[in-house]
């Protein structure tokens, strides 16, 4: 019809991730699984109408056929989290955050398998808040800095995610944010073991 909007479908994309040394990878069915020195990650893909396939044992392709401009992105996202994957088998994710306060010094109790944290006296209140850590993430409290945690996990959607929960948990209500900044924040982003770069 006239004035229709023609769109062009890209014929093939494809995009290759670069497997380390001490990493293995499997694909089968598009569920990827990333075997390394800090553990084993597993995920599905399934949902994604890509390609996925090992061009040999230190390379792997995710390839998209007859796509579209939007559908395209999904080569570069599966990519990506397979990178973060291999990233997180072999060096792992660490986030440390700090707790910061006016007048109320938050008190922060941490279980003895660091998996479970108990937020008290967060604005003076008696209420006390529990977040479980999500599987495979740790919490603790740093030894160099007073009100400085750590998150530890292979990971990153798992230990972001935790670290998303303790924020969340000391969400100022009914009161203007912009003064009342107390809370749990993250500081930094970075890896369990570090590489000198």
């Amino acid at each position: 019809t006239e004035g229709a909007a023609v769109t062009m479908k890209t014929i093939q994309a494809n995009q290759t991730v670069k497997i380390p040394k001490k990493v293995e990878v499997t694909v089968k069915s598009r569920v990827v699984t990333v075997k390394g020195p800090r553990g084993t990650l597993r995920r599905d893909f399934r949902h994604m109408r890509v390609d996925i396939r090992k061009l040999s044992k230190n390379q792997l392709i995710v390839e998209k056929w007859f796509a579209l401009r939007k559908e395209l992105a999904g080569v570069r996202t599966v990519c990506t989290h397979i990178q973060n994957m291999m990233k997180g088998v072999t060096v792992g994710f660490k986030y440390k955050m700090r707790s910061v306060y006016a007048h109320f010094p938050i008190n922060i109790v941490i279980n003895e398998e660091c998996t479970n944290v108990m937020v008290r006296n967060f604005l003076g209140e008696k209420f006390t808040r529990y977040v479980d850590m999500l599987p495979g993430v740790t919490f603790k409290s740093s030894e160099k800095l007073k009100d400085e945690f750590i998150l530890e996990g292979n990971d990153i959607e798992l230990v972001s995610r935790s670290a998303a929960l303790i924020q969340q948990c000391t969400n100022v209500k009914n009161k203007d944010i912009r003064k009342f900044l107390d809370g749990i924040y993250v500081s930094e982003k970075g890896h369990v073991v570090e590489t000198n770069k």
